[in-house]
């Protein structure tokens, strides 16, 4: 087991994180940056709270051209914004429907520097604008000229590379996660039910030292499973099953995200063989990704793999993304996304392929891109399909 890792960050990260949006701020004229998001206002502020789950509220942070992160927050936060290394704090006694925030908000962009008369909002793929509709309306006319532009993608590009910190913490999670799956065959039974099954390894990681399991699925069924993204269920496992299980579990609010398959009593040759498929697929997304090749030179080297072991399909519609302080996130591992990989990059090796009408097999490990390629942060998964039983 590794180290457990320093929670929190030190004040100089945020510092760097800062200086390099604000300097692609400034290439691309913005003024400021508005954030809403959980990611996007844990990431430059340090604001980590598990407040997120209740929609009541919005949150509101603003990235200025010059200075520190201010915050527009509800009142019931300014206590833990505090003790973040932002200074310049506005609250507001929310929930207050008929203007929660909007005009504190609006006046405190007014009172920035206007030197370009623009400002960044998320508004593109894979982001989310976390305010009502009708408020963010509301706000946009009470700003006059300002004109929006999105500011998703300069967001995505900020989180992508990650710090050594955030590797380390990564890893950890991943060697945790590894660590539980590694021992989960002695206590996977069948004529338990999926939820069963995964309940005890839940148990497991939370005993390990991983703070939550927000995402732990399971799919199974006679030779293989139609689905990923379902369970668990109370469908019973039975002899000749195949079932899998992938984890999203967290440490100091980063994931992992790898997967495990497991057969029961017996596995026919169909089942073995995509096994072997898949982990070859594998191996060739591993080493193709290297600092100098795309998101898209990895897809092709794990799809040519699938294509030719006979695969009918991917119903996923992508290999693998990015991994971080989400569960998934920019970029995907598709023919056309083409997104060049850099050292520091933390990715899923996802390739997945229908094997048999309704029969699929996905294998997923977790890597980090350095100077002379990728490194695994899961522990690689055994080459041949485990038998339970």
């Amino acid at each position: 087991m590794l180290p457990t890792p320093k929670r929190g960050f030190d004040i100089a990260e945020f510092e760097i994180r800062l200086h390099r949006v604000q300097a692609r701020m400034r290439a691309l004229k913005m003024d400021v940056i508005l954030l809403t998001s959980e990611p996007d206002v844990r990431y430059f502020t340090g604001f980590f709270t598990q407040f997120w789950e209740s929609p009541t509220r919005p949150w509101f942070i603003l990235l200025p051209l010059q200075g520190k992160p201010i915050a527009v927050i509800p009142e019931i936060g300014a206590a833990g914004m505090a003790a973040t290394w932002v200074e310049d704090i506005h609250t507001w006694p929310a929930p207050r429907p008929g203007d929660d925030g909007i005009s504190l908000l609006r006046d405190r962009i007014l009172q920035l520097p206007r030197r370009f008369g623009r400002i960044g909002v998320s508004l593109g793929h894979e982001s989310i604008l976390r305010m009502p509709a009708g408020d963010y309306q509301r706000l946009l006319e009470g700003l006059g000229t300002f004109d929006v532009v999105d500011a998703s993608t300069l967001l995505h590009q900020m989180r992508y590379v990650k710090s050594a910190a955030e590797i380390e913490k990564i890893h950890y999670i991943c060697d945790l996660a590894s660590d539980a799956f590694e021992a989960l065959p002695q206590s996977l039974k069948a004529g338990e039910s999926e939820r069963q099954n995964c309940q005890r390894l839940r148990i497991d990681l939370l005993e390990r030292g991983a703070d939550n399991t927000p995402y732990l699925i399971s799919g199974s069924g006679p030779g293989g499973y139609d689905s990923i993204i379902m369970g668990p269920t109370d469908r019973i496992i039975e002899k000749g099953d195949v079932l899998i299980i992938d984890t999203g579990t967290t440490f100091d609010g980063y994931f992992c995200d790898f997967d495990r398959n497991f057969a029961f009593g017996h596995a026919d040759d169909a089942v073995r063989r995509a096994y072997e498929i898949v982990y070859a697929a594998t191996d060739a997304g591993f080493a193709a990704a290297r600092p100098g090749a795309t998101t898209s030179d990895i897809f092709a080297a794990m799809w040519s793999v699938l294509e030719a072991g006979g695969a009918l399909g991917n119903s996923v519609g992508r290999l693998g993304h990015g991994l971080g302080m989400q569960l998934t996130e920019w970029p995907s591992i598709t023919a056309d996304d083409n997104t060049p990989l850099e050292p520091g990059v933390v990715l899923t090796l996802e390739p997945g392929m229908e094997f048999a009408p309704g029969r699929q097999m996905v294998h997923e490990e977790d890597i980090v891109i350095t100077q002379e390629g990728a490194r695994l942060v899961s522990r690689r998964a055994a080459p041949e399909l485990p038998i339970i039983g």
